[in-house]
């Protein structure tokens, strides 16, 4: 996993290299970019990935000297965006704007991919994570998450969660959380993280495990209980809520992510230009606050940083995505 000290030289590394991209020249990039650059989001425009890729897109134009460009190409949970990246010239003109569920969950919820995901794309720079946050309903008479987890293990098959669609993080983050509890609790899907949250708030279903920026609004209404964030630090936003760690179950982290990627085989000296420009735009200036604004914790990793998280993620997710029953085919 990569934590904030770990990237601490990659924002330092990142913040001497946010010059204009004339000082690259040194380096013999000089003829790359010469055009502006698609950047594919393979989700749907005004969606979390959509606002993220936007805001990275514009940072990264800043470093690069040329225009990136966002075309969103949604449909089948990223699938379509995904191969309209790998139908393109494998030249550094078009670029891949992944998230989890793309660039992981996908793996194993498809069992007839045209492509394998890993072979398919070279990591340039993990953008930021997103974190996410056990909320339960009011009603539900759990105060801590050691609460929540002997209620759900007294009353097995008694609880619901909510999730905004069968093999989403949101729906992936519960399941885990129920595995490593050791309790039996029931899935309630949803066409979206709208409905979910207003059945949550009713109190038609118990808790559900979102994403921190969907949450916060009605958590400081208090129409919700935030019982615990899900990553090993606690948000600056709100402070106050324990980690899971701290709330007793240790081991307990999850999060969503964006990345750039581009397809294998890209010319060599394509990638380092992109990643130190997407490192200069996540730990840097404007963009770097505009990120934090929307709830994203930036982190502007190295290619090698990116790879290898990668990598981690999809070896403890697929699992939990088969041990889960959820598909997309």
């Amino acid at each position: 996993m990569l934590t904030r000290r770990t990237l601490l030289p990659a924002a330092a590394t990142a913040a001497a290299t946010a010059s204009a991209p004339a000082t690259w020249a040194q380096s013999g990039v000089a003829a790359y970019p010469t055009r502006p650059i698609r950047m594919i989001v393979p989700f749907a425009a005004g969606g979390a990935a959509d606002l993220v890729a936007r805001v990275t897109a514009q940072g990264m134009s800043e470093h690069l000297g040329q225009s990136v460009v966002v075309e969103n190409r949604g449909g089948s949970g990223g699938v379509i965006g995904t191969e309209a990246v790998l139908s393109a010239p494998a030249d550094g003109y078009t670029i891949a704007f992944h998230s989890m569920s793309s660039a992981v969950l996908n793996a194993g919820l498809y069992r007839n991919l045209s492509f394998d995901i890993r072979r398919a794309f070279a990591p340039v720079s993990l953008v930021g994570t997103v974190p996410n946050i056990v909320v339960v309903n009011p009603r539900v008479p759990a105060h801590s998450l050691q609460e929540l987890i002997a209620l759900l293990k007294r009353e097995p098959g008694r609880h619901t969660y909510a999730s905004s669609g069968a093999g989403t993080i949101v729906h992936l983050s519960a399941h885990m959380l129920a595995q490593m509890a050791g309790a039996e609790v029931v899935h309630v899907p949803y066409r979206g993280s709208g409905p979910a949250m207003n059945d949550l708030i009713a109190g038609t279903v118990d808790f559900m495990v979102d994403t921190l920026p969907t949450v916060i609004p009605f958590v400081r209404d208090g129409k919700l209980r935030a019982l615990a964030v899900t990553t090993r630090e606690r948000s600056p936003t709100l402070p106050e809520v324990p980690t899971a760690a701290e709330a007793g179950l240790p081991g307990y982290e999850t999060y969503n992510w964006h990345a750039v990627f581009v397809p294998a085989g890209v010319p060599a000296e394509v990638v380092p230009v992109l990643e130190r420009a997407v490192r200069a735009a996540a730990t840097t200036g404007t963009t770097h606050r505009r990120l934090v604004d929307v709830g994203v914790d930036p982190r502007g990793s190295t290619a090698a940083e990116l790879e290898a998280f990668w990598d981690a993620q999809l070896s403890l997710w697929i699992p939990i995505v088969r041990s889960s029953g959820a598909t997309a085919d």
